[in-house]
């Protein structure tokens, strides 16, 4: 199985694609989540789209806008509302968690690697096979 990051920007106008991704493919959508860090001295939160893995070829993809948007629990802001009101409209949770972030990894396949491990220790996603 391949799983792999699939970044779409870092939240602004690149959220409503992240959104339709959803949307789109509610029938494949495994989670939402939502993973906070703090760069510098700004908390900033990365929203994620998992699908399910594809059948054939087992391929899973996790769309994300990362580290953009403001961490709503330190700054209320309208892009985070934005995607509590589409799990809200997909009947998901929003899974929360902080991380490191991305700006202290050499390259950012590092990072997506380092979040994979994450996603897969908790059981989010499935280990490969």
């Amino acid at each position: 199985m391949i799983q792999r990051f699939i970044e779409l920007g870092e939240g602004y106008s690149d959220l409503y694609e992240l959104i339709e991704t959803a949307k789109a493919n509610r029938h494949r959508l495994m989670h939402l989540m939502a993973i906070h860090t703090k760069i510098a001295d700004k908390e900033v939160s990365s929203l994620v789209v998992v699908l399910m893995p594809t059948n054939p070829g087992g391929f899973q993809a996790l769309y994300v806008c990362r580290e953009g948007i403001p961490n709503p629990h330190v700054l209320k802001n309208k892009r985070f509302d934005l995607f509590a009101e589409l799990a809200a409209e997909l009947d998901k949770t929003i899974i929360e968690f902080d991380a490191k972030p991305s700006s202290i990894f050499p390259e950012k396949e590092l990072y997506y690697q380092h979040l994979i491990g994450i996603l897969r220790l908790n059981h989010y996603i499935p280990p490969l096979q």
